[in-house]
């Protein structure tokens, strides 16, 4: 990782992993650590430590939810903790890039993990004690506020770590290590659960094996930050310094919300792709593997389905990537990646979901097996949902980051996507609590990816240009007053 990266400068060719003092280096330009040093400090390899933060935490939470009903035979108690998890996550996520730019990266995924460790604990506690469905719910809620703090400061450092032309690569990157948690997670079901065929009531849906391996990778999650470099440390590789948050304070940060939206209000055209980013979760994970399949084939899904995802990621983040096409077209391609594979999928899709109803499927009906004719059409749909699900998510992410290469900024940019991500998924969650037919959470998911493609378009029309110049962005450097340099100019005649 530690590879020498080359740059021409108007003083010459300057090697930002030369530490000779030359001299060589243009102004704002510093030299890289060479050796272990410089191994560990690259940015490649912090995004991958980032990526294992989340592969043992949210990777793990994920792989859970996956199974339908976080592995219970009632989704009752998951939903309804689902939508408090996403309502609160919803409030905090909206203000996390302010908690985060206080608080350092570091600390706030410190903070962020450890509500992922008491969610799934409390899953394991209600498989001991059935009666404890209330502590589920209120776990939840208390995960939705750490969460947002966690997803603002990784959604800051991996778009803020990489170079422009290598965003595509580094989300790959975090992309495939993050869902890594759900494939181990999901492997682990699918061992404890791989000889079991039962939706009786009687017997326990998943082991308490299966919730304490879950559990033992979110606790190793929660040490990981306290090992990562500084960011006030971390130089880029072509040689530029990543500059971390000023620490302002609470109102200086709050005030900060405010001009972001106001001096990049384009953002605005995201929100809908934000919306519906979430929102297919629950069809895919209670309303189709949880409702048509049995326990050994909802894990083996599981696992397929987070595997399915590396390959998405990697495949979107490449095409991002290719550099001998201009940044703009690049946009307008993932844009029409996205819009071929979500008819695809969703079309497919119709077709099995108008065969079953949730009244034709109770919990305890004999559901498909993996041995059964029906399972192979479906299981390579389940695999198609999570292709596309990281094809979105990553496209998102690039989006933001061609916005800005503002660490400040581009937290408030995570905090706005995780907000209007997990309000929506609220509402998706209590939709599928109060038991709205399966049809109609089909038919929302499918129409919101469409909206949201749809208002991102303009978007990329007038916002992504072909590089983002960190000195002419509309709210670089923002000092402790949150003023851009056109209303500090103003100020100061």
């Amino acid at each position: 990782m530690a590879d020498t990266y080359e740059k021409t400068y108007s003083q010459g060719t300057a090697s930002v992993d030369d530490t000779s003092g030359s001299g060589n280096l243009a102004e704002g330009y510093y030299p890289r650590p060479t050796g272990l040093k410089g191994i560990y400090s690259h940015p490649a390899t912090q995004v991958a430590m980032l990526g294992f933060v989340c592969f043992m935490c949210p990777g793990a939470f994920n792989s859970l939810n996956g199974l339908g009903a976080g592995g219970q035979l009632d989704n009752s108690t998951s939903a309804n903790a689902n939508s408090a998890l996403y309502a609160t996550f919803a409030v905090t996520a909206f203000f996390a890039g302010s908690i985060n730019n206080v608080l350092g990266p570091r600390f706030s995924l410190l903070l962020g993990s450890m509500g992922y460790a008491l969610y799934i604990g409390s899953y394991l506690a209600v498989n001991m004690h059935p009666n404890a469905g209330p502590f589920v719910i209120t776990a939840g809620a208390l995960l939705g506020v750490t969460a947002g703090i966690l997803w603002a400061a990784q959604g800051s450092l991996m778009l803020a770590y990489p170079i422009e032309d290598q965003k595509g690569k580094y989300i790959g990157i975090f992309w495939s290590i993050f869902n890594l948690g759900g494939v181990v997670g999901a492997a682990i079901s699918l061992g404890n659960n791989f000889h079991s065929t039962t939706n009786s009531a009687c017997v326990d849906a998943v082991s308490n094996g299966t919730y304490i391996g879950f559990l033992v990778l979110a606790v190793i999650g929660v040490s990981l930050p306290l090992l990562m470099v500084d960011p006030s440390k971390m130089i880029r590789v072509d040689g530029t310094r990543v500059t971390p948050p000023r620490q302002p304070t609470w109102k200086t940060e709050i005030y900060g919300l405010y001009i972001a939206l106001k001096t990049d209000p384009l953002i605005v055209l995201l929100f809908p792709m934000f919306f519906a980013s979430n929102w297919f979760y629950t069809w895919q994970f209670n309303e189709y593997n949880g409702a048509l399949f049995n326990i050994r084939a909802r894990s083996l899904n599981n696992l397929l389905y987070w595997l399915s995802q590396i390959v998405g990621s990697v495949s979107i983040g490449i095409l991002l990537d290719q550099h001998q096409f201009r940044r703009r077209f690049r946009a307008f391609a993932g844009w029409t990646v996205l819009v071929v594979a979500v008819f695809i999928v969703h079309i497919w899709g119709y077709f099995y979901q108008k065969q079953y109803t949730r009244e034709s499927i109770p919990p305890d009906s004999e559901k498909i097996d993996i041995y059964d004719k029906a399972y192979i059409g479906r299981v390579f749909l389940y695999i198609a949902f999570g292709i596309l699900d990281s094809m979105w998510q990553t496209t998102a992410y690039w989006m933001m980051g061609a916005m800005s290469n503002d660490p400040a900024k581009l937290a408030y940019f995570a905090g706005f996507y995780k907000s209007i991500q997990s309000a929506g998924a609220a509402g998706v969650w209590r939709a599928d609590a109060v038991k709205l037919p399966y049809m109609n959470i089909f038919i929302s998911t499918w129409a919101l990816l469409v909206a949201g493609l749809i208002f991102v378009l303009p978007m990329i029309h007038l916002r992504v240009t072909d590089h983002t110049d960190y000195e002419e962005e509309p709210d670089a450097h923002m000092d402790d007053l949150h003023l851009t340099p056109t209303e500090r100019q103003g100020s100061e005649r």
